[in-house]
Formats: structure tokens, C-alpha cells, sequence
């Protein structure tokens, strides 16, 4: 069978502008936080709406032999399996798996004053909200996928399509899922991750790393009860002061650089050559972010913008306790600060070494004695892609001129998802095709997110490619 392109984009237009796009309005809606955000999710139920929401969409397709289930494990944040059989030419010997998620980061101030977190908005070709393109999209480009190809004649192998509900947290609850079902999920042959980004909307990128991540939450205490600081100021050491003196152990304060090595790597030679290609072809990172007034970047170097997102280690202050909105800040010497510590690492770094590391120089002979702890840490590693297949490249290749109408571009992406270096651990023979919506200005995380829903059916069309490519190795 062969899969006929121009039916497969038409099939996957209908679904994307019929049913996607005002599905996706009630997804939206829903403030379905990862359990790291929300503590009450069980409670609270809207994790458990929005798997309703996309699965009940999903037992409606009109895909031969679909199987949509909830699977779910005690205490544990739900997981959507759908179960599709081979079509055509395709083999039930190899298992396609299809990832994506559905929970969501919290609302983050910033927002236009037209739009909100949970207020969908249609803006030409932008829908706003929080979770449409991180990562509400996924399960819509997934099964628009399978759906178009057997609509076209195409073929495809035996898929699994996992949808989680706690990657925002770092996937916690993931591989007991993954555990639970490992006869449904087999050893696949082809990841498809759809949680990834691209660095413009002109071509197919594939993603080729994620950074690791390290951190949790510094606190230090130096009193028991906070105190007027015209009396104590000068006798009492303040925490924040102990903090700055902390935070550089860790970081140079003025270039950025992390000071820790088991948080360096080697950059490997051929990821620098593909990062000097892509300088050729896009403008530089940093344009991507509203930089404000006349605020630089790190560096002007666009091959090292690329790299500093993808191989060098950071640190990001995220979050703070202890320090009252100045609005309200009174004469006081303040008893203890925390900030939340977000580090990314190279791919390839060994992030329980790392953690290891970082909490011993923040919290070995404290300044003054203070009370110093690293609370709520965690790790979790980075990924870098094996290979491709030669296969899978001739595949991207003609996937990316049929859709984009330009070669396709690989590149490292500066975020992280636990997933990948799981999978790859466990199935060291699987191929990767990581991709995703996320392009310039989309600002998962941020205010203001969105999905930009051209690029959302070009990547359907683009799994559907690929899908039926994998279906006659």
C-alpha cells in the first residue's frame, strides 16, 4: 500500500479544524497542574477531566482495530493507552510507540490582559492557553496520524500511543505505568515523542538531546522568629547574604558559568559542526525571547547560544520563600530565605553525581554557622539520541521536503523529559524521532503560551510519513 500524501494532509486538516482545535478550547480550559503543583490533584479532579476529555475523543476515532483505555495504579496520576493493531503492509512484530502528556505547568504571571491560563483564544494562527502545545496537542497528532494513514492507503506497524499525566513533575508516576504495562508496550522499534520543540516553523526539527536537570530547594536560617532590623543588622547575619555567598560556590555571578564538575561534559565535535549548520539557516536564539529594554544576551555568539541551551550547564532561580511582596515588607531581619534551584545539565551528564556535588558545596561549613539545607531535590538525566537508522533519515528527509518543502534540521533541545532516558535505557535498540510544536515565542511554561496550529498538522502529517516509512523496513 502507499500512502497518499495530499489525501493524508487533507484527512488531517478536516480533523485538526473540525474537531482538534475546539477540542483543544476545552483542554485549555481545564487547569490540569502536574502533581508537583497542585498536591491535591486526586481531590481536585482535573487531571482526571482532562484524560476524559482526550480519551473520550480518542474512542471516537475512526481508526480499524483502536483500543482506548485509562490505565490506573494507586495513588498514581492516570495514564491514556490506545492500542492499534498493524494496517496494510505493517507488522505486528514491531511496536510503535507514541508519546505525549497532558498535565500542565502552573498559570505564571505576565499574562496579556486579553488572555489567561485557562482562557483559550484563537488569534489567526496562534491558539493561547496553558497546555495546548506542552502538551495537550500530542494525543490530536498522534491518532490524526494513524487515522490519515489508513485513510490514504498507507501502512503502519503495530502503534501504542501513551499519553502520561505527571511529565511536568519529572514523571514519577511513569514507570510503574510503564512497568504495569509491559506486555502493551513490548520493545518498540520507533519512539515517537511529540514534546519537543522546533527553532522555526519552516521545516521538520528533530530533536537529537535534553538536558538533565538537578536542583531542589536551598533554605537558610538564622533565627528562630524574625526581628526588627534596626536592632539586629550588623549582629545577626542576614540569610539572604548567606545565600549570595552560597549561590557562589555554584555559579560565577558574572558570566553564568557553573562551577561544579561532574555538571560539565565534553561537547561532542559533530554535535558542534550541527549546530554551526543550523547558525547558517536560522537567526539566533536569543531573538526567540522578549528581552527587556536594552537587556543582552549571554553571549552575541549564535553557535554558542546554541550549545550554552544544550551542553553547557545553568542554574535558574525559580521560585523563593521567606521574602514577603515589598508591597508589604516592614523593618524586619527576616528569619530564613529559600529559593527553588533549577539546574540544567548537558545530556550526557550524570545528574545523581551532579546532585551529589551540588548539595555538598551548598551545605558543608556554612557561612557563620546558619542552618543550611537542600530540600524536595531531585535528578534526572539528560538524553542523546543513538544514530539514526538509515531508514529513519531518508525518511526525515522526505518527510520534510513533502511537508516543509525543506531539508530537515537537527538540533539539541535546552529542556528536559525523564521519558526519553528512561526508554532508551530500557530499549538501547529503539529509534527516536522527538519533534514537537514548540517554536519561537510559543513560551511553554511562560505567559502567554501557544500552540501555532499550522505547524501542529504539519507535524501530524509528518508522524503519518513517518509511520508509514517505518511500516516497510
Amino acid at each position: 500500500m502507499v500512502l497518499l500524501l495530499a489525501d493524508a494532509a487533507a484527512h488531517i486538516d478536516e480533523v485538526w479544524t473540525a474537531e482538534a482545535v475546539p477540542l483543544l478550547h476545552d483542554y485549555i480550559a481545564i487547569p490540569a497542574l502536574s502533581p508537583m503543583f497542585d498536591a491535591d490533584w486526586q481531590a481536585a479532579g482535573h487531571l482526571d477531566r482532562a484524560t476524559l476529555l482526550l480519551s473520550d475523543w480518542a474512542r471516537s476515532r475512526n481508526i480499524i482495530g483502536l483500543k482506548v483505555s485509562t490505565h490506573q495504579l494507586s495513588g498514581r496520576t492516570p495514564v491514556i493507552v490506545c492500542e492499534v493493531p498493524p494496517f496494510g503492509a505493517g507488522s505486528a512484530e514491531r511496536t510503535v510507540l507514541l508519546y505525549g502528556h497532558l498535565d500542565k505547568q502552573p498559570e505564571m504571571m505576565g499574562w496579556r490582559a486579553d488572555l489567561g491560563p485557562w482562557k483559550p483564544v484563537l488569534e489567526g494562527e496562534r491558539l493561547y492557553g496553558r497546555g495546548g502545545a506542552d502538551d495537550g496537542y500530542a494525543i490530536f497528532s498522534a491518532l490524526s496520524a494513524l487515522e490519515a494513514v489508513q485513510a490514504s492507503g498507507g501502512s503502519h506497524d503495530r502503534c501504542v500511543v501513551l499519553i502520561e499525566a505527571s511529565e511536568e513533575s519529572g514523571s514519577p508516576d511513569l514507570i510503574a505505568h510503564v512497568d504495569s504495562l509491559a506486555t502493551t508496550i513490548g520493545s518498540p522499534s520507533l519512539v515517537v515523542c511529540l514534546d519537543s520543540g522546533c527553532l522555526d516553523y519552516n521545516r521538520l526539527w528533530v530533536t537529537t538531546s535534553l538536558r538533565g536537570l538537578a536542583g531542589g530547594v536551598l533554605r537558610v536560617d538564622v533565627l528562630e522568629e524574625g526581628v526588627h532590623s534596626g536592632s539586629a543588622s550588623g549582629v545577626v547575619p542576614s540569610s539572604f547574604r548567606i545565600m549570595r555567598q552560597l549561590l557562589e560556590r555554584v555559579e560565577d555571578a558574572h558570566t553564568g558559568a557553573v562551577l561544579i564538575g561532574a555538571c560539565h561534559v565534553p561537547v561532542p565535535e559533530y554535535r558542534v559542526a550541527e549546530a554551526q549548520r543550523t547558525v547558517g539557516e536560522t537567526s539566533p536564539l536569543s531573538n526567540e525571547f522578549p528581552l527587556f529594554g536594552n537587556t543582552r544576551p549571554m553571549t552575541e555568539d549564535a553557535v554558542e547560544q546554541i550549545l550554552a541551551r544544550t551542553w553547557r550547564p545553568t542554574l535558574s532561580v525559580t521560585g523563593a520563600d521567606g521574602i514577603p511582596p515589598t508591597a508589604i515588607a516592614g523593618n524586619v531581619l527576616r528569619p530564613f530565605t529559600s529559593l527553588r534551584l533549577s539546574f540544567r545539565l548537558p545530556p550526557t551528564a550524570p545528574s545523581h553525581s551532579a546532585l551529589a556535588q551540588i548539595q555538598r558545596a551548598l551545605t558543608e561549613n556554612p557561612p557563620y554557622g546558619a542552618h543550611v539545607e537542600l530540600l524536595a531535590s531531585e535528578a534526572a538525566d539528560g538524553w542523546h539520541a543513538p544514530a539514526f537508522a538509515p531508514w529513519l533519515h531518508e525518511a526525515l528527509e522526505r518527510t520534510s521536503r513533502n511537508i516543509f518543502g525543506q531539508d530537515y534540521r537537527a538540533f539539541g533541545e535546552g529542556g528536559s523529559i525523564p521519558f526519553m532516558a528512561m526508554l532508551q535505557q530500557r530499549f538501547p535498540e529503539s529509534q527516536f524521532f522527538v519533534t514537537g510544536v514548540l517554536g519561537p515565542r510559543s513560551n511553554a511554561h511562560g505567559p502567554n503560551e501557544f500552540l501555532h496550529i499550522p505547524t501542529a498538522r504539519r507535524i501530524s502529517a509528518a508522524v503519518a510519513q513517518i509511520l508509514d516509512a517505518q511500516s516497510t523496513v
